[in-house]
């Protein structure tokens, strides 16, 4: 949903199914070893020059780092920036100040400010231009420990120790489920992005997930980009299809 980019991704989206293989973590050392121009020699494998310099739609970057945030800026100035969820902005105040900052295109709030609308409904249309809604979170809504979540999953994932997080959340050991995320709080569906968000104003979502599985990939774009009368039609076409490991 919202823009079709490109993304280079700095930090997952806390999960319970393991490494992300689609995700680049980078270390404040990192930043050296990009090269600064298209097939400079040695880097670190991530080339965001080529990301920069492309064709195609204008390419961007998701940043929790201010360091990185600063390096990209001087260095790439052709991406566009988003600030990300793992900032965990729960506090209003704290994302409107974050819209605020003229150098993200877009940011995204925690998700249990989706539907905060006695305070997002006090936001000028510029502002609102720049709300990127987490559509499908299944994490708890209560959960004090979300960014303890993603603080320790960045960890493991660049292979440096430290305090191991158990999730508390009752549900923790089924893993993700589309039905419970849609019965959250904070869920966001398409009849609420059609009736309700983008009436006022709201036009960027966000469909976490993609290191679930074909079948739950599936699941969204069926329910996020495809209409109703297709479901069925879509289903069997990809099921039918021996070439697809959906399971």
């Amino acid at each position: 949903m919202g823009r079709r980019t490109d993304r280079v991704r700095e930090l997952r989206s806390p999960g319970r199914s393991g490494f992300d293989p689609g995700v680049r973590h980078f270390r404040p050392a990192d930043l050296q070893q990009f090269p600064a121009a298209a097939g400079a020699p040695g880097g670190s494998g991530l080339q965001p020059a080529v990301f920069a310099g492309s064709a195609g739609p204008q390419n961007g970057v998701i940043v929790h780092s201010e360091l990185l945030l600063e390096h990209l800026r001087s260095v790439y100035p052709e991406l566009y920036l988003v600030s990300s969820t793992t900032k965990v902005l729960t506090d209003f105040a704290a994302l409107r100040q974050e819209l605020e900052r003229p150098e993200f295109r877009c940011v995204v709030p925690d998700f249990r400010l989706n539907r905060a609308f006695d305070r997002l409904d006090t936001l000028p249309r510029a502002l609102r231009d720049k709300v990127e809604f987490l559509c499908n979170e299944c994490c708890d809504f209560g959960c004090r420990e979300r960014r303890a979540c993603y603080e320790a999953v960045s960890r493991e994932n660049l292979g440096e120790g430290g305090p191991v997080h158990r999730c508390a959340s009752p549900d923790a050991a089924g893993g993700y489920r589309f039905s419970r995320a849609m019965e959250n709080p904070g869920f966001i569906g398409v009849d609420d992005i059609r009736s309700t968000y983008l009436p006022k104003g709201f036009s960027q979502f966000k469909i976490e997930g993609r290191s679930l599985g074909s079948a739950l990939l599936l699941e969204f774009l069926l329910h996020y980009l495809t209409r109703p009368p297709y479901h069925i039609h879509v289903r069997e076409a990809l099921y039918l299809d021996n070439g697809l490991d959906l399971f």
